[in-house]
Order: structure tokens, then sequence, then C-alpha cells
């Protein structure tokens, strides 16, 4: 691909040299497997930091970029002073991604073709897994959700924009769904009749952390709104959790939002895209280890109302989630990258059975919630 044309990534090399920290670009590769950006590792024949993030922006996504780079530098800002007042244990470290300045002094760079690139501090010594690999991970996976909340527990929320308005509202996604299936219907399968009663079975249930908003039961706060288990970089040494990337997603919302995400997505050993999805489970000892290790830096921020509603968060996501899945199954596969036309549908029935499962051990993951606040 020759550098200067305008097809998606004609201008890797220009973008790069805008961010250079210092020293001189020796190579760039793809980096990742990200679904949203594209992403490149860039290294530097330099006497400092070997290397840099670099990434072009989708805005197709993402359509305020400004907005979403305005976040991340208040995060950024605000976590690094945090941590020069917060004391880490011993052996650990915890470092948060920098946000770096291209040459005009911007964060961004917008190639002539009008793409958005943007770069970020590389995390040396870390890496991430796309699933748990036991329960030590998992309590590193929520100590570093932890730590994300704690860094930024007095940060208002109105400092940082709604980049995502409507994301994690259970009940938007339910009138979309509404519509979805006035418009289309559904072809009469078993996999397809079961989810449609498995929704109108809990249609009631999906506003009700929206509810408890309202009603001031719960407040909103800044949340991460993406903290799966492959955006926790763990020390290569020491085991460690050391870091949350991918930080787009950054926004005021319900610290709920990030707990039941991070929970849906780390107890399910199986994965959401596994073809077995008659066999998936909540595996609630996972969900007793994250929760230890969230909770060990949580408590000191969270109220009794919180705790209330922990367990709703932990249902309510794995729900909402095969609720959108199934959506863009009926509407023709308009949103979610899909390998085959029943991806979204196979995906819908694991996050349903997903839900299934936390709803039948409800009495032993409220008795974890009680047993380590």
């Amino acid at each position: 691909m020759k550098i200067g044309d305008c097809r998606p990534l004609g201008h890797l090399a220009a973008a790069a040299d805008q961010f250079i920290p210092q020293g001189r670009v020796v190579h760039i590769q793809e980096y990742g497997n990200g679904n949203v950006h594209d992403t490149f590792l860039v290294t530097l024949e330099s006497e400092g930091e070997k290397h840099f993030l670099l990434q072009r922006m989708n805005t197709q996504v993402f359509r305020q970029p400004d907005l979403v780079m305005k976040n991340m530098r208040t995060f950024t800002d605000h976590a690094r002073k945090r941590l020069e007042r917060i004391p880490l244990s011993v052996g650990r470290r915890w470092e948060t991604p920098r946000v770096l300045s291209a040459d005009d002094g911007r964060d961004h760079w917008t190639d002539p073709c009008g793409s958005f690139w943007r770069a970020m501090s590389f995390i040396e010594r870390a890496q991430s897994f796309d699933a748990v690999q036991n329960e030590e991970h998992a309590r590193e996976v929520g100590t570093a959700l932890g730590m994300f909340h704690s860094l930024i527990s007095d940060l208002p929320p109105e400092s940082l924009a709604d980049t995502l308005e409507g994301f994690h509202m259970a009940p938007r996604y339910l009138r979309h769904y509404d519509q979805v299936l006035a418009e289309h219907g559904a072809r009469e399968t078993p996999e397809v009749d079961y989810c449609r009663q498995f929704v109108r079975a809990r249609r009631t249930f999906a506003a009700v952390l929206e509810e408890a908003r309202a009603q001031g039961r719960l407040c909103l706060r800044p949340i991460h709104g993406d903290p799966k288990v492959n955006n926790v970089m763990i020390d290569t040494v020491t085991g460690q959790a050391v870091s949350i990337v991918d930080l787009d997603t950054i926004k005021p919302g319900l610290v709920h939002y990030d707990i039941g995400d991070c929970l849906r997505s780390c107890c399910n050993p199986l994965g959401e895209e596994t073809e077995r999805w008659e066999a998936v489970r909540f595996e609630s000892d996972l969900c007793r280890a994250i929760l230890q290790g969230y909770l060990s830096l949580a408590r000191a921020f969270l109220i009794p109302n919180d705790y209330a509603y922990l367990f709703e968060a932990i249902r309510l996501i794995a729900f909402e989630l095969g609720l959108r899945f199934f959506t863009d199954y009926l509407e023709g596969n308009v949103y979610f990258k899909v390998r085959h036309t029943e991806h979204n549908l196979r995906r819908a029935l694991v996050q349903f059975k997903l839900t299934e499962s936390i709803e039948a051990q409800e009495k032993s993951i409220r008795a974890i919630i009680r047993d380590l606040r």
C-alpha cells in the first residue's frame, strides 16, 4: 500500500510520525484483536520509551471523537494525580495509559482523507487474556476494576461527556426490540421461540436499575463502560493487574453496569462465542473471586444501596446483551459483526442461558455479596 492514498490505512506511516515522543520509527505492526479501531504497535529507536500504540478511530461507532479524547484526558489526568496520593501495596504497580500529543500539540491527527488518528503510551511487561485463567486471575480482574473506580470515585460525573447516550439502558434496547419485531417479524424456529418467550417473561425487569437511579437510590458516577477481561493488563512476572485499557467508553453511568458487565464476561468460561450454548453456566466461584478483588478497594466509596442492587446488575447485563444480539439478528445483523446469518441468534442464546444460570443461583450469589460486604 502506498503511503498517501485514501484507502483505510494509507496514511499509517505519516500518522505514526505525528506522534513520535522521541527517537525514530523503526517498525509498525498490527496489534490486538479489537473489532472497532485499527490498532498498531509502533516500535521506536529511542533512549526512552521503545513503543507506543497508534489507532485509527472508527468514527462510525464513535461519532464525536473529540469528546472521546476529552474524556480520556480528563480521566488520565485525574487518575495520575490520585495515584500520587494513594499508596500501592508493596511490589504492586499500576499504570494509567497516557494520551500522546501530536506535533501540533493536539491529542489527535486528522489525515488528508479525514481519518482520525490518536496515540497512547504502551504498557510494557504486561499482557491480557481473552478468558479468565483461574480464580487468582479473576481476583486480579476484580482488583483492576476496583482500582479504576477508586481512582475516579471523586471525579464529578458531569466533567465527562456522555459519548454513548443510551448505552446499557435496557429499557431503550427493549423499545428498539419491539420496533424491530413489529417491522421485521421473526421466523418460527425453536430457538427464536425460546428467545421471544425469554424476553417476554423478563420485560418488567429491564428497567430495574434505571428506575432505581430515577428514584435516587443509585447515582451516576464515572464508569469504564467496557471492563471485559481482555481490557485488564496483567504483569507478566507477578501476575498482578497493572492497568485497564480501552478507555473510549468512559462516561457517566452506574458502576453497576461495569460490575455486571465484568462478571458477565468473566464468569462464563465457555465464552460468548461458544456453539455449546445449552452448556453455558455462570461460575459462582469466579464471581466470588472477582468481587473479593473489587470490594477490597470499592468498599471505600460504595453505599448500602449500591450493594442492594448488585445481584440485579449481574442478572440484567447478561439479559441486556442477549436482547441486543437477538434484536440485531431479527434486524438482519446490522450492528454486530457476524460470521454467518445465525451468529447473533447463537450469541443471544448464550447470554440468555447465562441469565438463566444466574437466576438459578440467586440465593448463593446474594450470599456471596452479603459475605463480602
